[in-house]
């Protein structure tokens, strides 16, 4: 199936006399007709037997996009932060380090610096242009992965996933990829190299703002048997000795998360949440090409305006991430712009508190349009340091751009100029 179809069909199969739609299994628990058959579970995870970790409407929604990012499985979180988290603890223990791009998610660079410091692990941030050479020299002999995002939020930098791809492999260790904003829509990582895919849902693939969660993609395609990874090639005592590499193949990634990281930390979404989730993921392929569409005459609109210092949208031709979209998102690079407003911090405020139609929210990729100021909101937690090293000016401003007639949109942003 085209992906089109695939974000109507995949995940859940409906049989004769089925519902139409995906039935929410509003279920903590599941009864079984023997003992055995329980414990043959705990051995062979292949059954749902309890909603911590497995919900057959959470698994259909993990079905559908695995299915979209073109992986071999997904386990859904209840949050985007929980998929970062997730992602590298099941990779990572205490004296470990991972190496990340610097120009991420500003949530994200807090996570990797103060959180998992406290755990022990280390985060080597690098400049995404880096050459390789630079990125082999930060290299540590504990270091297990690399991270990065598609498109930055929200400095929107374009990611060299082919290049940082090659780059981790030649050192036996997995990319991550963080795909929140292009969606598998626009841009699928694990074609270019990626090993490991994750997104906030919460984001476009919802798209209304209803309820919080994150999925972590596993391509099935990277060898955790090279010697770099024992947990994955060595009896785990916490699962009655399991050998994940043995006993799942190309799924010991997404089972070691469930069966160890989900069963002890529970952060799994709800069967309604998922329900909410899939039906925003029906309609993605539409939303996306819509998204893009105006985001592109929006951004034309304030490359040309005197108002503007510049502008940031790799869909935009003269961006200079304008060449390396055309490789990874020749369809459009999401709904986001971020610009930077003649007038610093202050007109930025102005200009914000002027609009009518955009709403000012922390939050992105909504149906609707709206706007936020990352340095005094979602990055206000970072040095001045972190916010340059994160493209970051003090006047820049987010800018989602939702579904409404691009004209309205125009017109709200002209008449805030006016008024600021």
């Amino acid at each position: 199936m085209k992906i089109e179809t695939q974000c109507l069909h995949e995940g859940y199969e409906r049989k004769n006399g089925d519902p139409g739609a995906l039935p929410i299994v509003q279920s903590t628990t599941y009864v079984f007709d023997s003992t055995q058959h329980i414990a043959d579970l705990f051995d062979m995870p292949t059954e749902y037997m309890y909603s911590r970790f497995a919900n057959p409407t959470v698994d259909a929604v993990e079905k559908k996009i695995a299915a979209l990012e073109g992986g071999a499985a997904a386990m859904c979180t209840t949050s985007g932060q929980a998929a970062s988290l997730l992602s590298v603890l099941n990779l990572c223990n205490a004296g470990d380090s991972i190496l990340a791009v610097s120009s991420l998610y500003g949530g994200t660079i807090n996570l990797f610096a103060v959180s998992l410091k406290k755990l022990g692990i280390k985060c080597i941030f690098v400049d995404p242009e880096a050459t390789d050479e630079e990125l082999q020299n930060a290299l540590e002999p504990n270091t297990k992965l690399v991270f990065g995002e598609t498109l930055a939020n929200p400095a929107l930098n374009v990611f060299d996933i082919e290049r940082f791809a090659n780059f981790a492999h030649k050192n036996k260790i997995p990319l991550i990829v963080d795909n929140t904003f292009p969606t598998p829509i626009l841009c699928r990582p694990i074609e270019f190299g990626a090993d490991i895919v994750i997104h906030s849902t919460t984001k476009y693939m919802d798209g209304h703002a209803l309820q919080g969660g994150g999925v972590i993609v596993d391509s099935g395609k990277f060898d955790w048997t090279n010697g770099k990874f024992p947990e994955f090639t060595e009896p785990d005592e916490s699962y009655h000795g399991v050998v994940y590499s043995e006993t799942f193949g190309n799924i010991a990634y997404i089972i070691k998360a469930r069966m160890q990281l989900m069963r002890d930390f529970g952060c799994y979404p709800a069967a309604n949440s998922a329900f909410l989730l899939n039906l925003g993921l029906e309609t993605l392929a539409v939303r996306m090409e819509r998204y893009c569409k105006n985001a592109l005459t929006v951004a034309e609109f304030l490359k040309n305006s005197e108002n503007v210092e510049s502008v940031s949208y790799p869909g935009l031709e003269g961006d200079k991430y304008y060449e390396r979209a055309k490789k990874y998102l020749p369809n459009g690079t999401s709904g986001v712009i971020s610009f930077v407003i003649k007038g610093g911090r202050e007109r930025a405020t102005r200009f914000m508190d002027a609009l009518k139609l955009a709403s000012r929210e922390v939050h992105v990729a909504d149906i609707r349009t709206c706007v936020l100021h990352p340095a005094s909101m979602t990055h206000r937690q970072l040095t001045d340091e972190q916010l340059v090293a994160a493209g970051i000016n003090a006047g820049l401003i987010r800018f989602s751009v939702g579904l409404e007639n691009v004209d309205d949109i125009l017109d709200d942003i002209k008449q805030a100029f006016a008024n600021s």
